[in-house]
């Protein structure tokens, strides 16, 4: 198994390097179990007491709110994943796949769910919208398909991506543009369906990774094919993937530290040599895998010697930020099921509100999990308050203008009458909910604003702007949602492992051609 088998060739003269890993997030948690797998030394740092970052949860009356990603896909990445640490994803975690992908509202009656089944959701839509826009879906998947399989190698899972390097393994210009990357989502979509409300619903793949639909390129329409190939529950809830990755990382010789944070990274003869944390001690190091957003990197967070290791986004080239809501309600009215979305009334205003004038929207759209709901939209709950959490799209403004109690709470009524706009009445008592804000948010991961997904997609070059796992201080590597490949748990997973595959190469490459010297900011003398 690859943790037993290659670290013969990376032994070190003073003895095995040490890997320090900022941030217990799932991009970290992957880079350090790879690492570790590997052989070598790893201590993860982060400042909470839990793992996760932003795969977190709250406590709301008792009961534990997953309150960052509520969706499972591309479960044959963590397969992986935990194939290449000699175990199976099923050893750690039990996945029941959904069978209703999403259910979605326009008003009280206007109900349209999803399947996991393509001719299940084709008849659902020819229902709801006529034959003709049924066949325009089985359309959209196809192409959505396509394109998912022509970024998957030479895009998603390569370490740096290029335009060039794309074009190279695309072929023919004309299959670049098959893929309709100068066309934005919205425009491309108007192309495959009449029924504006079908326009809407996909257009909501743009916010998967924080951008506006109306301004992103229609290749993020291959989400639909992420979720087409598998939405998964997680039994125990979302939070337990971390818990899974840190126990196994744990198992495989990780050393976590809980609690702790760190505050500088010292740079000495031009390579990473140590850690300095919060409560004043040094930990030395031979190389550093960060996981915070590249953001805080930038603004001096880890000190200014590695200030200009990456490039952040600017503030107006940042993603979604959100205001959201856990709380126990009971549900009248509307037959929730595990996803739901609640859509605005004025699509374009709404991203325009948040994009262009920097406020609160006016006219949300709403996603709301119902945890307790199972695969197939049953609540396991009973008569009792069920689990939900709530989730409107925000402006990332949460380090310029932290918006005030009367605007925080004019945006809560206007959630909950999207809500009953469209049939859902929620019985609930407001010192029973936890309320997260772009400004907590900015508290939780610093010099963000608040944004989620790092910088926006917008433009056909954003995607190739997010920096690479290696950075431009020798010995400092990055990961997670604000790097490449992007937001989401399977992309931040594949951030942690191509940091740590980059590592192990940099090593590598130093032993065989300068055997005393450094590279890649590994010492071997």
């Amino acid at each position: 198994m690859a943790h037993s088998t290659v670290f013969s060739t990376l032994s070190s003269p003073r003895g095995t390097p040490h890997v320090i890993v900022i941030g217990a997030g799932v991009g970290g948690l992957v880079a350090a179990l790879m690492l570790a797998c590997r052989g070598l030394r790893v201590t993860v740092l982060e400042r909470s007491q839990v793992p996760g970052g932003k795969l977190r949860q709250a406590c709301v009356e008792g009961s534990a709110i997953d309150c960052g990603p509520t969706v499972f896909t591309m479960r044959e990445i963590f397969e992986e994943i935990f194939a290449e640490a000699g175990t199976t994803l099923a050893e750690h975690l039990t996945l029941k796949p959904a069978t209703v992908l999403a259910r979605h509202a326009w008003g009280a009656g206007e109900h349209l769910d999803l399947h996991a089944d393509i001719e299940t959701s084709v008849a659902a839509i020819s229902a709801f919208a006529g034959p003709a826009e049924g066949r325009a879906y089985r359309a959209f998947c196809a192409q959505a398909r396509h394109v998912y399989r022509t970024l998957d190698q030479p895009f998603i899972r390569a370490a740096r991506p290029s335009m060039l390097n794309l074009m190279r393994a695309v072929g023919p210009t004309s299959n670049l543009f098959a893929l309709a990357p100068f066309s934005t989502l919205w425009r491309t979509l108007g192309g495959h369906f009449r029924d504006p409300r079908l326009r809407q619903l996909f257009a909501r793949y743009a916010t998967y990774c924080g951008s506006s639909p109306f301004a992103c390129p229609a290749t993020l329409m291959l989400v639909a094919h992420v979720e087409q190939a598998g939405v998964w529950l997680v039994e125990g809830g979302m939070h337990r993937l971390a818990v899974a990755l840190a126990t196994l990382a744990q198992k495989r010789g990780v050393t976590f530290r809980y609690g702790v944070g760190a505050r500088t990274i010292r740079v000495e003869a031009g390579k990473v040599a140590a850690v300095e944390l919060d409560d004043g001690a040094r930990l030395t190091a031979d190389a550093v895998v960060s996981n915070a957003d590249i953001a805080a990197l930038a603004a001096g967070a880890f000190g200014t010697q590695v200030r200009g290791a990456v490039k952040a986004p600017k503030p107006r080239e940042r993603s979604l930020s959100a205001v959201t809501f856990a709380l126990k309600a009971t549900s009248r009215g509307f037959p929730l099921a595990r996803h739901n979305v609640f859509f605005s009334e004025a699509y374009k205003a709404e991203f325009e509100d948040i994009f262009r004038h920097r406020r609160l929207p006016r006219n949300p759209t709403v996603y709301v999990c119902a945890q307790d709901r199972d695969e197939t939209g049953a609540s396991r709950a009973g008569r009792e308050a069920e689990r939900l959490f709530c989730i409107v799209n925000a402006p990332p403004t949460g380090d310029t203008h932290s918006f005030d109690a009367s605007e925080i709470a004019q945006c809560e009524a206007r959630t909950f009458q999207t809500l009953e706009r469209c049939g859902l009445t929620l019985d609930w008592r407001r010192e029973h909910c936890t309320t997260t804000t772009p400004a907590d948010f900015n508290r939780l991961y610093p010099a963000t604003g608040g944004a989620l997904y790092g910088a926006a997609s917008h433009g056909p070059l954003a995607s190739f702007r997010r920096p690479g796992v290696r950075s431009r201080v020798p010995g400092l590597y990055v990961c997670g949602g604000s790097t490449h490949p992007g937001p989401g748990l399977p992309m931040a997973a594949l951030s942690g492992r191509m940091a740590a595959l980059s590592l192990i190469e940099d090593w590598a490459s130093m032993r065989r051609s300068q055997p005393t010297a450094m590279l890649g900011g590994i010492s071997t003398a």
